[in-house]
């Protein structure tokens, strides 16, 4: 029987996103979107890395809310090909404050509400959706050294995880 996780708490700094276990906010206070934009989809090529692939891979380190993964699906619209989104979380979010911070980005209603229908239990191992748009996102609720398990091809990383002195196993030179 799988084992239920230890969810993240909700809480808030200046109104930006904050995770007490790790003191450290989940995005800058200029704006998630535009941080995930920026840092994720530019800092890897996307989406002009995604012309014409049958399927592109991305493993996400640090799931978080979410908040990556629902830019990345928003860009990944009208692609013709299939995206494997892959993440890690080893404290994720009840579903209700899942909603609750959804509801701060209005830009993403329609891929939060999907994912809010997709949400799995909050038990540890791995979880499977399949959404619109030819999106298969896979949720593994653990530890990232089972990063070193997965046996997957990723095109892209995204390498997140609150900062190096707040979270060192993340950023572990055997990670």
């Amino acid at each position: 029987m799988p084992a239920a996780v230890v969810p993240a708490t909700l809480g808030f700094l200046d109104e930006v996103p904050y995770s007490q276990a790790f003191g450290d906010v989940y995005h800058s206070a200029a704006g998630g979107p535009a941080q995930a934009e920026h840092v994720f989809l530019q800092g890897n090529g996307l989406p002009q890395r995604w012309q014409e692939p049958e399927r592109f891979v991305i493993l996400e380190t640090g799931f978080g809310f979410g908040l990556n993964f629902l830019a990345t699906w928003q860009a990944w619209r009208g692609q013709p090909g299939r995206l494997h989104y892959v993440a890690i979380e080893k404290h994720p979010y009840s579903l209700g404050d899942l909603r609750t911070l959804h509801e701060r980005y209005p830009e993403f209603r329609d891929e939060a509400a999907q994912l809010h229908a997709a949400w799995p239990p909050l038990v540890s191992g791995g979880h499977r959706a399949e959404l619109s748009g030819n999106v298969v996102l896979t949720l593994f609720f653990a530890d990232v050294s089972i990063a070193r398990d997965l046996r997957l091809k990723a095109d892209a990383f995204y390498l997140d995880g609150f900062a190096p002195a707040k979270n060192p196993d993340m950023w572990s030179p055997q990670l």
